[in-house]
């Protein structure tokens, strides 16, 4: 198979989906690999290290996507790569499609197979592929949330852990998925006085078996919430329902709950957000003020840190495009369900039912024979 690993172009986003290791793997395999000139100059990899690991450079988007049967990123297609996209050609990259109509239509004309690595079921449940990225942006959603609680950035002035005789700030974590865990422990790390919450007890047990003894647990729900928001500091809003749009957990009229400077992070934006208040910033412009609390709800949190992202990312996504590549995207996926399931679009036809449901437009399922 021809595979093509394009340059990102999102604002700021310096990640790029495969490092020279996994291209060289691709290669090993029989397949030919084109990588667009400087597209891993951003994660510290450069075009030279590709050529050494056996891939061709090509000097513009335009070539990459025109010369691939299958392409390879991290970050949805944005405005000027959908008419790049191809009929036929297989897009395997973290898409988010409920939170973006215009992406969703714009892949549905395409004709394209968009393979979704959010959406993507390991062999014992869970996102493998959104996992890695779930970490860092866990952990970075804390280190962020520090920066602004400054005062010069915007925020209270609160340093997270305090000092002897001094209370820590109080970091109150919504979720308790792979986002919310890293962020809780993080914040826990820098001494601050954490409360994470859930809807599953389950999960609330386990929480409280595994967590510092400076991280609480709390059921989920809007009392509970709004009875935490006068005391907090920093909330890292962490929710997710796979592919479909995040629910709101803080409401426009619990923001007057929380003190001035108080900052909220919303690691959820790429799915919706889970602040009715939050709208997708960037790197260049991370922040916004809504009645005194400083929202940070950058939709590509790991893009900051890129050479840790890339080779995380590039390690859970390895052997799935390896799969696809070997066998092609049909019968990997009737080899793997779970990977069957990381199919959203095919041919113009949306084949993952939440983001039918998110626009309101038809659902088709999976047809893989």
């Amino acid at each position: 198979m021809i595979i093509g690993i394009p340059k990102e172009i999102k604002n700021n986003e310096n990640r790029v989906g495969m490092t020279p290791s996994g291209v060289k793997e691709l290669v090993k395999h029989g397949h030919k690999v084109y990588v667009q000139h400087t597209a891993g100059e951003g994660s510290g990899f450069a075009d030279d290290e590709y050529i050494k690991a056996g891939a061709e450079i090509l000097p513009t988007i335009e070539a990459t996507y025109n010369a691939a049967e299958m392409i390879v990123k991290v970050k949805e297609p944005i405005e000027p790569e959908y008419k790049l996209v191809k009929k036929g050609q297989v897009v395997f990259t973290y898409f988010h499609f409920a939170c973006d109509r215009e992406l969703t239509v714009a892949m549905v004309e395409s004709g394209a197979t968009c393979i979704a690595y959010e959406t993507v079921v390991g062999p014992q449940g869970g996102l493998p592929l959104l996992i890695p990225m779930s970490e860092v942006a866990g952990r970075m959603s804390v280190q962020e949330g520090c920066r602004f609680l400054e005062k010069p950035q915007g925020g209270r002035g609160v340093l997270l852990g305090g000092v002897p005789g001094v209370k820590p700030a109080k970091v109150l974590v919504l979720g308790g998925g792979v986002v919310g865990r890293n962020a809780a422990l993080m914040a826990a790390g820098l001494g601050a006085d954490v409360t994470i919450t859930d809807i599953s007890l389950p999960t609330l047990r386990h929480l409280a078996d595994v967590m510092p003894k400076n991280v609480k647990t709390l059921f989920s729900s809007r009392h509970n919430i709004e009875q935490e928001l006068p005391q907090t500091d920093l909330v890292i809003g962490s929710v997710l329902i796979p592919g479909a749009k995040a629910p709101k957990l803080i409401t426009a009229d619990m923001l007057p709950l929380m003190r001035k400077g108080s900052v909220m992070v919303d690691v959820a934006i790429d799915q919706g957000g889970c602040f009715e208040t939050s709208h997708a910033t960037t790197h260049s412009a991370p922040v916004y003020e809504v009645d005194g609390i400083v929202h940070y709800a950058v939709a590509n949190i790991p893009g900051a840190v890129p050479y840790t992202s890339t080779l995380a990312l590039t390690n859970a996504t390895l052997p799935y495009a390896l799969r696809l590549a070997d066998k092609g995207w049909r019968e990997a996926c009737k080899a793997d369900k779970g990977l069957a399931e990381g199919v959203n679009i095919v041919d113009g036809k949306i084949t993952f039912e939440a983001v039918a449901e998110a626009w309101d437009m038809p659902y088709t399922p999976l047809n893989l024979d």
